[in-house]
């Protein structure tokens, strides 16, 4: 079904492609964002690639890439404390445990009252094959946040970009921008870019003025 709607024969064109269509046209994007919603029944409280994922991409071998499961997700973010809206996590994969955060989260209010600015989630990932869809599951659920791809020990690092609900809207989506390759962005994030791997796209007019300069 996720290649069908990514129009791929093979999972491993996946990360590529997913990453195009992020980088591609907003209305196209959100086109096929529908069509994910209405494949998984609107359902967004869990990962829908957790297993796509760890069944055709994980480098278990090499990179012991063994993927939470959801009870463990959940466990995890009961255990963790809230810290005025900010969550920050390490190695986070294709963004299971920050789902399970999120919708713990947004559960804490009505529909009415709940706005996505009120919370900000920060993930870390080295992956290659995994950061399009750590990507792809923090805009598709409009949350505001970075994800840094970098060695969370030697932080060395390879890209970062800033994702923000642009209209503030709980059934919105968001946009993505990927922070230039400056020392100011360094500091901020306390990485050092090795490679300068990715092309630069910025669909948020109002990005904050340290990650422009």
């Amino acid at each position: 079904m996720i290649n069908d709607i990514l129009n791929i024969r093979d999972s491993y064109q996946a990360p590529r492609k997913i990453m195009e269509i992020l980088h591609g046209d907003i209305e196209e994007r959100n086109k096929i964002f529908m069509e994910f919603l209405e494949a998984f029944d609107k359902d967004v409280n869990y990962d829908w690639f957790h297993e796509y994922f760890q069944d055709e991409h994980a480098n278990r071998k090499k990179h012991k890439q063994d993927f939470t499961p959801q009870s463990i997700s959940k466990l995890l973010v009961e255990m963790v404390g809230d810290s005025k809206g900010d969550y920050y996590e390490p190695a986070a994969g294709t963004g299971g445990i920050v789902i399970e955060k999120w919708n713990k989260d947004r559960m804490k209010h009505s529909p009415f009252d709940y706005e996505p600015r009120m919370y900000f989630y920060t993930a870390e990932e080295l992956s290659d094959r995994t950061i399009p869809f750590l990507l792809f599951n923090m805009l598709i659920r409009g949350m505001n946040g970075l994800v840094v791809q970098c060695d969370v020990l030697t932080r060395e690092a390879y890209g970062a970009w800033f994702i923000q609900n642009d209209e503030n809207n709980h059934l919105g989506f968001s946009s993505l921008n990927r922070l230039p390759y400056t020392e100011d962005v360094e500091k901020e994030l306390n990485v050092k870019f090795v490679e300068h791997k990715y092309s630069d796209i910025k669909q948020t007019e109002g990005v904050p003025a340290w990650l422009v300069e």
